[in-house]
């Protein structure tokens, strides 16, 4: 519900009235659909009980963010931490229902921790091909006095099929260069600008230019698991084409249909949450009056704390 806010704080706000209004928007699925109905559209239902009603093979990209496996509290749900077997067992529920949904080339990503990667990849591998495991520095994490503090997250990247989409070029990165090279007095793989000099680089597997969304950024929810919108774009740009439908079946407080507008795709995306739900609802109109995504702009992802990255 709508929380008292200090006078800079822009995390998004929910009340009843919210709730009331935006939920004549939602979808809920009870029979078998067409792929012309999921469109631009957010269902209030629990994936693991729709799968079946669902279209084959109407998803580009998939991109599914799980509860990981910890004791969490999401909304008045909760989910409690499992053994190995447990939760691949848990994974092994969903994933198996996703190849079925994902057209012929497309890319699924799945979100994790170090604790569930384990499971994450036993399961996939089972059902697609293991393509790369992303590790993302989350800048932000609770202090261990017996342990090494956790401040990374993991996204594994699976295809459907050998054949299948990637466009490299989309999500380079803009970085600043330290020790220009030049070859016969030019710059060499780089460029001089107003702020300083810097080189388009190729992505890699190690993200350290991620920002955690906090009080002051007007992408941030109360959501207690929300990923950033610039990673969930670089997933999108990276595996998916303009006009393409991305389906989120954990959409939590709507980050990837938000993006996926932001970025010229369709969305579908399934939450049992209803309060979430809004939250991504309303995220979704006010995408129609800003398009920016934080750390990207003119087509450029920037390093962390890097010129537009912060702005």
């Amino acid at each position: 519900m709508a929380k008292e806010r200090a006078g800079r704080n822009r995390t998004l706000s929910i009340d009843l009235e919210d709730i009331q209004n935006y939920s004549k928007d939602l979808l809920e699925i009870h029979s078998k659909t067409s792929a012309a109905t999921l469109h631009n559209r957010l269902a209030h239902n629990d994936f693991l009980k729709i799968f079946e009603y669902l279209p084959e093979q109407f998803a580009d990209l998939i991109i599914a963010d799980p509860p990981y496996n910890l004791n969490k509290k999401f909304g008045n749900a909760a989910f409690s931490r499992l053994s190995i077997m447990q939760y691949s067992e848990y994974v092994e529920s969903w994933l198996s229902r996703l190849k079925n949904l994902l057209k012929p080339g497309g890319s699924l990503y799945i979100c994790s921790d170090w604790f569930t990667s384990t499971s994450i990849h036993l399961v996939s591998e089972k059902y697609f091909q293991v393509r790369n495991r992303i590790t993302w520095e989350r800048e932000k994490g609770r202090g261990a006095k017996t342990n090494w503090k956790n401040s990374s997250e993991d996204i594994w990247f699976l295809t459907k099929d050998e054949n299948y989409f990637f466009n490299v070029e989309a999500v380079k990165m803009k970085k600043r260069v330290l020790a220009p090279y030049r070859e016969n007095g030019n710059p060499k793989d780089w460029q001089e600008e107003a702020d300083g000099k810097f080189r388009m680089t190729s992505p890699s597997n190690l993200w350290n230019d991620i920002t955690i969304p906090y009080w002051s950024m007007p992408e941030n929810t109360d959501h207690p698991t929300q990923k950033p919108e610039k990673l969930i774009a670089k997933l999108i740009l990276a595996s998916s084409k303009p006009n393409d439908l991305v389906f989120d079946p954990f959409l939590g407080s709507g980050t990837t249909a938000v993006v996926a507008k932001k970025l010229g795709r369709n969305f579908f995306g399934c939450e049992i949450n209803q309060e979430y739900l809004t939250m991504a609802l309303k995220r979704l109109a006010l995408a129609d009056k800003s398009d920016r995504i934080q750390g990207y702009e003119n087509g450029v992802f920037f390093a962390r704390n890097e010129s537009g990255s912060a702005k």
